[in-house]
């Protein structure tokens, strides 16, 4: 569902580019806004969701689909966590749905996906993971990776219910905006794939806006 927002740019508390390839990682207050802008357009935003004061608690995939009977999430959406409580929620989307299914890249399925030779090029799971290693405040490892949205990106369901990467619908511009109801730590891997077509094969960067 497509939702424009009425906050302004020139109004924001906090705003950031993150280059393609790079990660971005900070605790969102609860009552704040977060969005998360597409500059160029068709570039994946990977993006995991913990409470901050217990990163035990974190977004589901799972429960997120299942309350809301949709596997596409868009303005409207309540962003669930593994407790059942609203971590976020979507408030604003000019881009109309975005993928929780298709999980992140890895140096694993970059194999699988792709070839042998592709195992080390840069994925997501590598960002998340030098994150977390750089930002020991947080108090979480590896083993805190799990279930992830991957904003702008287009994975469609299949008739017989398979997943498959297709071309980007999002756009220069386009943009994702969440309410946050619970402080949450936001980690970001602004995807580096080369292999998919998703983000055209030229990964780009995103920006981070933050509104009190």
């Amino acid at each position: 569902m497509i939702k424009e927002s009425p906050l302004q740019a020139a109004a924001t508390r906090y705003r950031a580019t993150v280059p393609a390839g790079d990660y971005w990682m900070q605790v969102v207050k609860a009552g704040q806004t977060l969005r998360i802008l597409d500059r160029e357009g068709n570039q994946a935003a990977d993006t995991l969701f913990y409470n901050a004061a217990d990163p035990s608690e974190r977004y589901s995939a799972v429960d997120t689909i299942r309350e809301q009977g949709n596997v596409y999430l868009t303005a409207g959406t309540p962003l669930l966590s593994n407790l059942g409580n609203v971590m976020l929620e979507i408030t604003a989307d000019t881009c109309g749905r975005h993928d929780t299914l298709g999980g992140a890249c890895a140096t694993e399925s970059n194999t699988v996906r792709y070839a042998l030779e592709k195992k080390c090029m840069h994925a997501c799971r590598d960002s998340w993971m030098l994150a977390v290693v750089s930002h020991p405040e947080f108090g979480m490892s590896k083993r805190d990776i799990t279930h992830n949205i991957n904003f702008f990106m287009n994975v469609p369901v299949t008739p017989d219910g398979g997943l498959s990467f297709a071309d980007g619908i999002s756009d220069a511009g386009k943009y994702v905006e969440m309410l946050a109801h619970m402080d949450v730590i936001v980690l970001i891997s602004n995807c580096p794939q080369l292999n998919n077509p998703c983000n055209a094969y030229n990964p780009t960067p995103i920006d981070v806006l933050i509104w009190n």
